[in-house]
């Protein structure tokens, strides 16, 4: 089916609503002219926007393909991640969001400079980039060419389009109009999604007999309390192994905490990872009742080719059950590429921030806030580019190109166990730190390359390797593969070292960030602890406290070293801790911060213990 000119149509005024919204924001309020508006949205957005763009980002292009074809080919187990949202969200908004918003930080990884020291900081910032850069123009270019293979659609104008818009708003408009974009794209994506459960399931006779019909063929799945975690898909790695994927996309990834970081208060920052959470478990329902519907539909009009891959399948099925209605195959064409704008402008946006807070600003902090925010913009137009460059490398890669994505999926899990480390064991040191990061991720490139070349990552069910089924809690955090690799047949059961290449991907995150708080531990006993006069208790957990309070008073001091003495946090970054200004006056005088164990007393940056915290 060819697009017609509605669909075309309605495809333009994403793109032209999505850059008027851009725009605005350039020539209205202090139309961007410093830092904190352009990377921080002047740290004055509301609970709702910043929950939408969170959503946004979480919701791909890549995932709206690959949910529904994961439940077309296995089943509704993997509707079980919804119970990993709880905790996912839960444990962001009490742990790590007081930290980071009270150290009044842009980059997350200025955290790691505060807690260990700026080598730490570096190799966290490097790990980053390296993550988005190579993801960025994949999230881009792999939609785009399953949308060709199936409509016709014009590859590389609609990369070009896509990146090139997204590059006009998220350079012109800062952090806010990337959020307010999100709003308006996370609209567009659930309405696409909706039109085609709505009118795919009026073809096939109802929600009902597509329920009934799936049950029937086996695909409505029920609880599997297998502990193996070889199996790819289980309620324990789902509702378990999906916490850490979560906290590794929630907790500390630089283009979610910067939304966290640019709402007007500590308390709407948490309100707005609570708000997330139904948004999440609608839009889990969607993309699963989009897989049963197609299920069903697929049993009465055979949609495809046996050849075709599941990415592909979905767009057949779009465009064959919207076939006789103008304008809704443009409608879902628009929420597909809602998922890349969406994804693709934080990634602009985050790698800004985190190049001029951590590589450019150290090295050059005379540097005034007109000039600063002139290199942020460059910044944010520079990634850009480079952007559309990697879209074209993706294109070249072929079967590397599963490597590729996967390698956004490696790095997230030593990320987080490198940031776990830091808030929730104050023993660690600088040494075991770096130690601990580059220790997780020689692990994680072990299994997760084991895995592709020996084609495993889950012992059961395993898809094939040309398909977008293997989803992930996020764009973020993803391990899939696309149209680019010819179809294979599950692997035979692992033996030797084949088991330890057969862990399921939903354990990566939490595997990985383990490897990194065991050696980092480790290492930090064997070179000497942290010494306790040199910890700042600013960068420690509140809820630390709490956990420790079970165990015996000794141990609970040698755990943290002794009681924590301070050190200031302007003191380890020059007098510039972050490069904004400190916190107005309405956030002065003694007061308890609402997280638990830090009284904060007028006019003072520093924090304090409380007795009962060690």
């Amino acid at each position: 089916m060819e697009f017609t000119a509605i669909d075309y149509s309605i495809f333009a005024l994403l793109l032209v609503l999505s850059s008027a919204i851009g725009l605005f924001y350039a020539l209205t309020g202090d139309r961007q002219r410093t830092v904190q508006e352009f990377l921080l949205a002047n740290r004055d957005m509301g609970c709702l926007p910043v929950a939408l763009s969170l959503l946004a980002s979480f919701q791909s292009a890549v995932a709206i393909l690959g949910v529904p074809a994961e439940i077309f080919r296995f089943g509704t187990e993997y509707w079980f991640l919804g119970c990993s949202y709880f905790l996912g969200l839960l444990i962001p908004a009490h742990i790590f969001i007081p930290v980071f918003y009270r150290l009044r930080i842009t980059s997350t990884y200025e955290y790691l400079e505060l807690r260990f020291n700026k080598t730490v900081r570096v190799l966290g910032t490097v790990t980053f980039i390296f993550q988005m850069v190579i993801y960025m123009g994949v999230v881009l270019y792999a939609p785009a060419l399953a949308l060709n293979a199936v409509t016709g659609f014009d590859l590389w104008s609609a990369v070009l389009t896509m990146g090139l818009v997204c590059t006009l708003y998220t350079t012109l408009g800062g952090l806010k109009a990337v959020i307010w974009t999100d709003v308006f794209q996370t609209l567009v994506m659930l309405a696409g999604q909706v039109a085609v459960i709505v009118v795919g399931a009026w073809r096939v006779g109802g929600m009902a007999r597509v329920w009934r019909v799936a049950e029937q063929e086996g695909k409505i799945a029920g609880i599997d309390l297998d502990p193996n975690p070889l199996e790819r898909h289980t309620f324990w790695s789902l509702a378990v192994g999906g916490i850490f994927m979560m906290l590794s996309l929630y907790g500390v990834n630089q283009a979610q905490v910067q939304r966290y970081l640019s709402a007007r208060s500590e308390r709407e920052a948490k309100l707005s990872c609570y708000a997330v959470f139904p948004c999440q478990q609608i839009v889990l329902c969607l993309s699963c009742l989009t897989g049963l519907v197609m299920f069903v539909y697929n049993q009465e009009h055979p949609l495809a080719p046996t050849h075709s891959s599941s990415d592909q399948l979905v767009l057949f099925f779009v465009m064959d059950v919207l076939r006789d209605l103008p304008g809704l195959p443009g409608l879902f064409v628009a929420c597909l590429f809602s998922g890349s704008l969406s994804t693709i402008s934080s990634a602009f946006n985050s790698l800004a921030t985190v190049t001029m807070e951590d590589l450019v600003r150290p090295h050059f902090p005379e540097l005034s806030e007109s000039r600063a925010t002139l290199v942020s913009k460059l910044l944010a137009l520079g990634y850009g580019l480079l952007c559309l460059g990697m879209a074209y490398v993706s294109s070249m890669l072929g079967p590397v190109l599963q490597a590729a994505i996967s390698i956004f999926g490696m790095v997230g899990g030593p990320l987080l166990g490198l940031f776990c480390l830091g808030m929730f064991f104050p023993c660690a040191n600088p040494t075991g730190a770096a130690v601990g990061l580059l220790a997780g991720l020689v692990m994680a490139f072990w299994v997760g390359i084991g895995s592709i070349l020996h084609g495993t990552g889950g012992a059961k069910g395993v898809p094939p390797a040309n398909s977008t089924a293997l989803p992930t809690v996020g764009n973020l955090s993803t391990v899939l593969a696309t149209t680019l690799l010819p179809p294979t047949s599950a692997p035979p059961s692992p033996t030797g070292l084949q088991r330890f290449y057969s862990l399921s991907y939903m354990w990566y995150s939490a595997h990985n960030s383990t490897t990194v708080i065991l050696v980092g531990v480790l290492v930090s006993l064997l070179t000497g602890p942290t010494p306790a006069a040199a910890l700042d208790p600013r960068t420690i957990s509140p809820v630390l406290p709490w956990l420790l309070c079970c165990l015996p008073p000794k141990i609970r001091q040698w755990f943290c070293c002794g009681a924590p003495g301070h050190t200031d946090a302007t003191e380890k970054s020059n007098g510039v801790p972050n490069g904004l200004i400190p916190p107005g006056p309405d956030r002065q005088g003694e007061e308890e911060e609402e997280g638990q164990g830090y009284i904060r007393s007028a006019g003072a940056p520093s924090y304090t213990l409380q007795e009962t915290s060690f």
